[in-house]
């Protein structure tokens, strides 16, 4: 670490630029693992699709001989369906099974993309993000009354090492988090009609990246907590 003097003659110690490169390394490293961990960004796949098909002009072309309506809400939400049956499957084929939220997820895919479809009403399909997110804060919720270790630590143990007032920390950020996002899906798909769907998908994604960005400048500030009994000044 550098020394650098200013015009009152103390010392002030300057970071680096070797120092700063590898906390910027470290910071990505808990930035990926975070989104590799919670898995959540796979969900994403199919809400590309079912965003690009929404945006086409509704039109009617021939598919194997049937006549189907491509483009629009109803046609997107099938889409959703089936992409969502092909990447989670090819998820369980590679995997063998499936993380608990992807399972929520999926469920709550064909339940209400099939009340979309089957009652023709886009209501069903605009309850689908806001139900699935507080589900997953109840899961959070539930974790600090229910077995010996908060949900983000089953989750993140295996790869970090924290003292429990951090982990209690993040498990209430993630809480925080997935209720904000079920509201302000919620408040956008009533409300503002006309672009519900681009919040959905666009939305979403980035007070995902955001999030994440967020969790890992605070995890930054304990990477040298690697021993979970060391004492540490309460922030």
């Amino acid at each position: 670490m550098a020394v650098q003097i200013n015009i009152h003659g103390t010392l002030k110690p300057q970071v680096s630029w070797r120092f700063r490169y590898l906390g910027c390394l470290l910071l990505c490293r808990h930035i990926l693992l975070l989104a590799a961990t919670v898995k959540q960004f796979i969900d994403f796949i199919p809400l590309f699709l079912f965003f690009i098909v929404y945006k086409i002009d509704p039109r009617v072309v021939d598919l194997a001989g049937h006549e189907v309506t491509l483009g629009g809400i109803y046609s997107a939400t099938a889409v959703l369906i089936i992409s969502s049956l092909v990447v989670y499957g090819a998820l369980f084929l590679s995997q063998r099974k499936l993380e608990k939220s992807q399972w929520l997820t999926l469920i709550a895919c064909l339940v209400f993309g099939s009340l979309t479809l089957a009652f023709h009403s886009e209501t069903f399909l605009k309850w689908k993000a806001p139900v699935v997110n507080w589900l997953f804060a109840l899961a959070f919720i539930g974790s600090h009354f229910i077995g010996d270790r908060l949900l983000i630590k089953r989750i993140m143990g295996h790869a970090l090492t924290l003292p429990d007032p951090v982990w209690t920390r993040l498990n209430i950020a993630w809480i925080a988090f997935f209720l904000f996002c079920g509201a302000a899906n919620l408040f956008v798909a009533f409300t503002f009609q006309s672009i519900w769907v681009d919040f959905k998908v666009f939305g979403s994604l980035g007070m995902t990246v955001l999030f994440l960005v967020g969790q890992g400048v605070y995890l930054s500030r304990h990477l040298h907590d690697t021993d979970p009994t060391t004492p540490k000044a309460e922030d």
